[in-house]
């Protein structure tokens, strides 16, 4: 049984909708959000700042991500190029494999940051409001080269999941 056109349609525009959403916030936070946060605020506003954007983004990100998971399954499967599970047989099928896998990396990747990462940054800049000592600057400053690298690293793969999909449809 095929899917109707116009259901079709809403999944590719949800799809759409998803990726834009993800890559922008990635886009827009790793290269204008937090390196402009980091050099203008005081360690308290910063802290304050990590919490209510990760309040506001992580259920965005995750409803991305659901989204993108719910609506590739189903673009998928009308695809006339797919052949099954796992049915490695065309350029097409190498190429969603591929985007396949780099998604689950940014998602391993987003968990990380998101339970992870983000946590101890805001805990590290709450001591050192609290504290107003520089004693764990390393620390910190390491946890934000962290937080910098992974946002790069998913910025890339993201470009690169976008690679691979403009690689299968021209397959």
């Amino acid at each position: 049984m095929s899917m109707p056109d116009w259901a079709l349609t809403l999944v590719y525009w949800l799809h759409m909708l998803a990726t834009v959403i993800w890559i922008g916030g990635l886009t827009a936070l790793a290269l204008l959000v937090l390196p402009a946060a980091r050099q203008s605020l005081d360690p308290n506003a910063y802290a304050e700042l990590l919490s209510q954007m990760q309040r506001r983004l992580d259920p965005i990100g995750w409803a991305c991500l659901a989204t993108l998971i719910a609506t590739g399954l189903f673009q998928m499967s009308a695809n006339p190029n797919y052949e099954g599970l796992l049915a490695i047989s065309n350029r097409w099928a190498v190429a969603i494999l591929l985007k396949h896998l780099v998604f689950l990396i940014m998602i391993g990747l987003s968990a990380y940051s998101t339970w992870a990462v983000l946590p101890a940054l805001r805990r590290a800049a709450l001591r050192k409001a609290a504290t107003q000592a520089n004693s764990d600057a390393r620390v910190d400053s390491q946890l934000q080269q962290r937080e910098v690298n992974l946002m790069r690293l998913n910025l890339v793969l993201g470009m690169i999941v976008l690679a691979l999909t403009a690689a299968a449809r021209a397959a």
